[in-house]
């Protein structure tokens, strides 16, 4: 028997059911406990513009799957639709208990007045979204999902189709960058177009920055979602303690911010060793794996519109690569990128970046 309850009243189960299910996958990467409590309660500010309702499904008694079902009113309102989400969505391999949560999420997006159910999104596009569908042979990279390959048959079977493919791509450092980069940043430079590293002493009013430059950048783009002041320093305050100033960078012209990049270490490899506890050993294995970290990942990458097709890309990447040798780094994953973003797909190209992973966003009528 298969029953959906709603999880306010075990939001600890909830939390814990994905380390259950994939505990024993070696490219599953659970996340801290204690983070997922504060993620998932008022102190977020995504619930200020959002209904949000978590679900648990029992089957025989025991916990076997668990999803999100979310209305986000200023998704809405932007894009002039009735588009309601699913997500941190775990299951079993068992279609009847995810049907049973896929329904149960849409009848609370229906009773929102919802006509589209969307996802994953684990809240929203500025958060971890979509579903793994292609690169299963390797753990995911910091705040990016991952999904055992029988998800994607069991939101298909729910009659979810695709709507949006997410890339991310790989780079495997080299002694340089290759020369076309290395000839546009010169280009870009002469140009007078400056960079700097954030500064960490006025490091939330230079994020401020990156939400300037990020609105601009990313208005028109397929699922964009403004982020608030609140929950810019909110995502600001979660990623501080592995920023890395001379790889987190500010393009300016003329003292006028046009460009951000931040490429940050992959600290998915020391969550991993965690394995969702903070507790005095987590925090020993912290310290000691937080040293052996050879992968980053560029997870904010934006030129003002005005400013795009000037090369403003090469500049940061030759600034921010700079420290990477020091630092004995190996990858860089740059993601996601939509699948019809052509111009940062050629960019990432030209730097030899090659696809090895594809999300799937998925959607269905309700």
């Amino acid at each position: 028997m298969i029953k959906v309850i709603e999880a306010d009243g075990a939001l600890n189960d909830f939390i814990k059911f994905p380390l259950r299910l994939l505990g024993r996958d070696p490219f599953f990467v659970p996340q801290l406990d204690h983070e997922m409590k504060v993620h998932f309660s008022p102190k977020n500010p995504f619930y200020e513009h959002a209904s949000i309702k978590y679900f648990i499904a029992e089957k025989d008694g025991s916990t076997a799957g668990r999803i999100a079902s979310i209305v986000d009113r200023v998704h809405n309102e932007l894009h002039g639709e009735k588009t309601g989400f699913f997500g941190f969505f775990d299951c079993v391999d068992d279609p009847e208990v995810a049907a049973a949560l896929f329904e149960k999420a849409a009848s609370f997006l229906k009773s929102e007045g919802m006509t589209v159910m969307r996802g994953p999104m684990s809240f929203s596009t500025n958060d971890e979204c979509g579903m793994l569908v292609e690169g299963f042979d390797e753990r995911p990279m910091i705040m990016m999902p991952y999904n055992p390959p029988y998800y994607n048959d069991l939101v298909e079977r729910a009659g979810f189709v695709k709507v949006k493919d997410l890339f991310a791509y790989i780079y495997d450092v080299r002694e340089k960058l290759p020369e076309k980069v290395l000839r546009v940043a010169a280009i870009v430079e002469k140009r007078g177009i400056t960079v700097r590293p954030i500064n960490m002493k006025n490091y939330l009013s230079d994020m401020m920055i990156f939400k300037d430059v990020y609105h601009s950048a990313w208005e028109k783009n397929w699922g964009f979602v403004p982020m608030s002041d609140k929950e810019l320093e909110y995502g600001a305050g979660r990623l501080k303690q592995i920023i890395v100033p001379e790889m987190t960078l500010i393009a300016e012209d003329g003292g006028r911010p046009v460009g951000f990049m931040g490429m940050v270490p992959d600290f998915n490899f020391v969550l991993k060793k965690m394995n969702g506890g903070l507790n005095p050993l987590s925090i020993a294995r912290a310290l000691y794996y937080s040293r052996k970290i050879r992968d980053l990942r560029v997870m904010l990458l934006g030129v003002k519109k005005e400013f795009r097709n000037k090369g403003i890309e090469a500049l940061l990447f030759r600034e921010g690569f700079k420290p990477i040798k020091k630092g004995n780094y190996l990858r860089v994953e740059f993601s996601w990128i939509l699948e019809d973003n052509f111009p940062i797909q050629r960019t990432i190209e030209t730097m030899e970046g090659r696809l090895y992973k594809k999300y799937r966003v998925y959607e269905k009528p309700i």
